[in-house]
């Protein structure tokens, strides 16, 4: 008996596309995935290891990956050349890139939407002031304006904010002033001026929701570059204290001994590229989805 089968135009069986689809839809979620595993080891790990940055030991200088410690533990990513062990570096530089990178979006965004919101809604000179006063902070260097800051103040986690925070609201003033300016001459926003709607309950029952998806997108994407740009501050010596944890601080650490122990540079490396890596990709994924011409 000869078997039948059912075969699509050019030679593609019927479930083809249904696994390809599947295979997206999983791919997809790995950035999600990466994000929230950085999450659970940057908010569970300092709980479960015990660090003090400024506490060395001589005798575990420069030990490779899985060796053992003086004390009886195992360094499962070596430890650097104070014998401190970089797997809790690694750990504890997670917790410090999320809390610094969340606090320095939320401000961002709350700072950015509401000038936005406000200068596309009103129009005018207000408008006119704010969108010269844009044109000059995108006049210096983002970076550059961004170190003046973080040295000229004692080194702390608030003055790292402040200064990334410094210019990265820009992103979200302008998208939310577009979202403003395309929905303001809409006919609901007339009817509601019509009714006699307050110009605050307009804002935010009718144009502030609109800006839920395009901001959520651009933080995914000011989180990497500002997880990225707190990690070169740190690399530079003028971000956190040395009291704290960074990546940049563990990396910088390692580069003068890049040819006997690589692991102290490389490891967080590799950390820090993976997050900025995953994070860009679901920004992109986030855009793609609520479209890019509010982002431009």
């Amino acid at each position: 008996m000869t078997a039948v089968v059912d075969v699509q135009p050019g030679g593609a069986r019927p479930d083809t596309g249904h696994r390809r689809a599947a295979g997206g839809r999983w791919f997809s979620r790995i950035p999600y995935a990466v994000l929230a595993l950085y999450v659970v080891v940057g908010g569970v790990g300092p709980l479960l290891l015990d660090y003090n940055p400024v506490r060395v030991s001589l005798d575990d200088r420069l030990l490779s990956p899985g060796s053992q410690l003086a004390s009886g533990g195992i360094a499962w990513l070596g430890t650097d050349g104070l014998g401190r062990d970089v797997l809790a570096q690694v750990v504890y530089g997670a917790r410090t890139s999320m809390i610094i990178g969340v606090s320095t979006v939320v401000v961002c965004c709350v700072i950015g939407v509401a000038i936005g919101v406000v200068a596309g809604y009103v129009g005018g000179w207000l408008d006119t002031v704010l969108a010269r006063g844009i044109d000059i902070l995108l006049a210096f260097p983002a970076i550059l304006l961004t170190i003046v800051i973080a040295g000229a103040f004692q080194r702390s986690v608030l003055v790292v904010v402040i200064a990334l925070s410094a210019t990265a609201w820009i992103s979200f003033a302008r998208v939310t002033r577009g979202v403003a300016l395309s929905m303001r001459e809409r006919a609901w926003i007339d009817a509601a001026r019509v009714l006699g709607v307050r110009p605050a309950s307009i804002l935010v029952r009718h144009i502030l929701p609109l800006t839920a998806g395009p901001v959520v997108a651009l933080a995914t994407l000011e989180f990497a570059l500002v997880v990225l740009a707190e990690a070169g501050l740190s690399f530079l010596g003028i971000g956190l204290p040395n009291s704290a944890v960074s990546w940049g601080q563990t990396i910088a650490n390692g580069k003068q001994y890049l040819e006997s122990a690589w692991w102290i540079s490389a490891l967080p490396g590799v950390a820090l590229s993976l997050l900025i890596i995953n994070i860009g990709i679901l920004g992109d994924q986030l855009t793609a989805r609520y479209g890019r011409g509010h982002l431009r």
